[in-house]
């Protein structure tokens, strides 16, 4: 039976709805520009009756969202501004002009959109979306369904290589299990018949048959999917800066003009003059070069940075990246590499080779990451005439004679339980001491694989003014530490789980913006919470990638400082850009409070400098 994955689709109407609003703008754009070419060619009132339709097919959201913020008590704000302006142009008959106002207003919205779609297009393009179904054991027959139809106390059979799907005990068989996505531990964990195994863990190595103890509602994967998901309602985005701006500006702008057409006719009669004046002054505030360059910019900008592999999915992120204070990384996965080499060979007798040949054998019968690292820093041919009686001890190492020679290869427990007398070794990496026919043979030290770029990461986020780096990870504290200095981080917190993170976040909340980098199912919940979550979009578990807010694509902890970088140029595109559009707009408005300068020329300078702003706008792509 095939299974579903109902989010999925879910998911596509969304996107597809989207899509076609923003083709409507557009379209809606260029009909009223093709009525005003109509009306401008007509006589009389049927040339006003163009000019009206062609007024509200541009701006009927325009002015429905303006009414409905007045009702809710939020004047002003862009919608404000665009309705009072145009409604003032159409009564005193510019009606070209408050047209003009409207499509130009929705030009602007229109590239921003697409901006944010193209952003998510390729993050949903990312999405390896994968329905997890489950083999139910029923009458000794198998049938796949889907996770929600298996009920408590049923069987489920995990091959090798497949997600586990529910919670459960096992019942038979062996096999170690990739926990990171839940636990971020890079280490396998070995289970058996008793252990309890949880949701979302990989089965790595051999077949289980497990019976299940939590209905999929109930399951591991399902709560931490839930956690995610109301943790995203507890983070206001950044709001946009021509809304902030909006609410200082056209509150002075509808003052500046009800004081121009008011104070003067009182002081000279001509009411009219003064009233045309004042609402030429209005059409002239309209800020159309700041709403269409502004969004532009942060387009181009994310446009940018998806080139160089940096997914940005809105344009609030961008002005979080750029004034960042903390950044806060998980550890497996992120700044290593989750991949296990041998960094230390100490051997009680004989040579360092010799112990590395020996423990090859003694570990080439698991699969497990650990014996599959051992064996490669050997690099020789095993040769299977040699090994015999081979004993698995989950959870403690193996037991393997080789040459007639009975060799024992694991942790320390398997050392105490065959009665000899290994040292204490305090390493960061994990240690397999080795023994053959009861005598102590020496120790290898295994470490997760420092990822290339972490160093250089760190080294230029604190050359970028990053204050804090933090690294929070559900590895043993030696571990931990060790890497912490080894990459100059500031502050490290070990031994956590998922819920224990978003504690440590929230305390580091507040004192300047905060990134999580992560990239398991444990780091979602994290991800939503910080101020912006950069997921690694490689490895990355797609639960994770779906809570940040940027993702890196291959990985590369280097890409974070650019990214911050990238950032930067944007946002000070944005600054310029606004500087230039105000100054230009604010002497206009001069010109236009003495009479000088009128409707037309008002239009001008807006779309000239709207084609500049565009222009300067471009480059954030560079």
């Amino acid at each position: 039976m095939s299974c579903h994955c109902h989010e999925h689709e879910h998911h596509h109407h969304q996107e597809h709805g989207h899509e076609e609003g923003n083709a409507l703008v557009l379209w809606r754009a260029v009909a009223a520009a093709a009525l005003v070419v109509l009306a401008l060619l007509m006589k009389g009132w049927v040339s006003v009756a163009l000019f009206a339709a062609a007024y509200l097919i541009a701006g009927y959201d325009v002015l429905l969202t303006a009414l409905r913020n007045i009702c809710k008590g939020k004047i002003f704000d862009e919608n404000f501004l665009m309705a009072v302006a145009s409604l003032g142009a159409m009564l005193m008959g510019e009606y070209a002009e408050g047209v003009a106002v409207l499509a130009l207003y929705q030009v602007g919205e229109w590239f921003q959109d697409r901006a944010v779609d193209k952003s998510r297009a390729s993050i949903s393009a990312l999405m390896d979306i994968r329905p997890d179904c489950a083999n139910r054991l029923a009458k000794g027959q198998f049938s796949r369904v889907s996770p929600e139809e298996v009920a408590v106390g049923e069987m489920i059979l995990v091959r090798p290589g497949e997600k586990i799907p529910l919670d459960g005990v096992v019942e038979e068989g062996v096999s170690s299990l990739n926990t990171a996505a839940l636990t971020g531990e890079s280490l396998p964990r070995d289970v058996q018949a008793g252990d309890s195994v949880l949701s979302g863990s990989v089965n790595l190595s051999g077949e289980l048959t497990v019976r299940v103890t939590a209905a999929y509602g109930e399951s591991t994967v399902a709560k931490i999917l839930r956690l995610v998901e109301s943790s995203g309602q507890r983070k206001a985005r950044a709001e946009q800066f021509i809304t902030r701006f909006a609410r200082v500006y056209t509150p002075l702008v509808c003052l500046a003009a009800a004081l121009l057409a008011v104070v003067p006719s009182l002081l000279d009669g001509q009411w009219l003059v003064w009233i045309h004046r004042a609402l030429t002054f209005l059409v002239i505030s309209c800020p159309c070069a700041l709403v269409i360059s502004v969004p532009l910019t942060f387009f181009s900008g994310i446009g940018g940075a998806s080139r160089k592999g940096i997914l940005i999915k809105g344009a609030n992120y961008m002005e979080t990246l750029a004034r960042l204070d903390t950044v806060v990384f998980d550890k497996t996965g992120t700044l290593t590499r989750g991949v296990f080499t041998v960094t230390k060979v100490v051997p009680a007798v004989g040579t360092e080779q010799e112990l590395l040949a020996l423990a090859a054998h003694a570990e080439s019968g698991s699969n497990h990451p650990i014996a599959r690292s051992v064996e490669a820093a050997w690099g020789g041919e095993i040769d299977r005439e040699r090994i015999d009686s081979v004993e698995e001890i989950a959870g403690q190492g193996m037991a393997v004679t080789v040459d007639g020679r009975r060799v024992h290869a694991g942790n320390h427990r398997l050392m105490e339980a065959a009665g000899l007398n290994a040292p204490h070794v305090e390493e960061t990496g994990t240690v397999v001491h080795v023994a053959a026919d009861g005598v102590y043979q020496g120790y290898l030290v295994i470490e997760d694989e420092m990822k290339p770029t972490s160093a250089q990461a760190v080294k230029e986020l604190k050359e970028a003014g990053v204050r804090r780096l933090v690294m929070l990870t559900g590895d043993r504290k030696a571990a931990a530490e060790g890497i912490a200095a080894a990459l100059g981080l500031t502050e490290t917190h070990a031994e956590l789980l998922p819920g224990d993170k978003v504690t440590h976040l929230e305390s580091l909340l507040g004192s300047g913006k905060v990134a999580f980098v992560g990239d398991g199912i444990n780091d979602a919940p994290v991800l939503r919470r910080a101020d912006v979550g950069i997921a690694m979009g490689g490895v990355g578990s797609d639960a994770a990638i779906e809570a940040a807010d940027v993702v890196l694509m291959d990985d590369d902890p280097a890409k974070l400082p650019r990214a911050i970088r990238h950032s930067r140029k944007t946002m000070s595109i944005v600054r310029q850009n606004i500087a230039f559009a105000l100054g230009v707009k604010l002497a206009v408005m001069l010109l236009g409070a003495l009479g000088i300068a009128d409707m037309w020329m008002a239009v001008f300078a807006d779309v000239g400098v709207a084609m500049l702003a565009v222009l300067n706008a471009m480059r954030a792509m560079k």
